[in-house]
């Protein structure tokens, strides 16, 4: 991971000893990814529907197009995510027939689940518009932001 992946883990660590809620965690994450990592063009989250389990509805996110605000599980690259319990890394979606188009311009995305007592709460979705962003050092650094909010949420 890069220094800044560090800096910005450790002001998330910070934050969420003090946060209010957990929707002002991931306020705080959304905003800070996009404002931070350049690549990061939609960065959000997605949480399980409480008045509908088998939906995901879209929760705090910073980015210049609208999400899609419910997707069903199974569907989109969150689905993927959701139904298999892995991390999703699409270099470039457009040659992955799940990915649900939230815009035109996204190239690549990684989508990373929430687990809290081994049951999904809510998932990590960044896009970017660029091929090939979610590298390995990418995906270690989005899946600890993911722990920070588990860890949230567990208290």
């Amino acid at each position: 991971m890069s220094s800044v992946h560090h800096e910005l883990l450790q002001e998330f660590r910070e934050y969420a000893l003090t946060a209010p809620t957990v929707q002002a965690l991931m306020e705080r994450m959304a905003k800070r990814l996009h404002e931070k990592l350049t690549r990061y063009n939609w960065a959000g989250f997605y949480l399980v529907d409480e008045k509908d389990p088998g939906y995901l509805k879209v929760g705090p996110f910073v980015g210049s197009f609208a999400p899609n605000v419910r997707i069903p599980l199974g569907t989109g690259l969150c689905g993927a995510a959701a139904t298999s319990g892995r991390v999703v890394v699409v270099q470039d979606v457009s040659k992955d027939p799940r990915y649900l188009a939230g815009s035109s311009l996204v190239k690549s995305e990684i989508v990373v689940p929430v687990f809290v007592k081994k049951k999904l709460a809510a998932e990590i979705d960044i896009e970017s518009y660029f091929a090939d962003t979610f590298t390995k050092a990418e995906q270690e650094f989005v899946e600890s932001c993911g722990a920070v909010i588990a860890s949230y949420l567990e208290k």
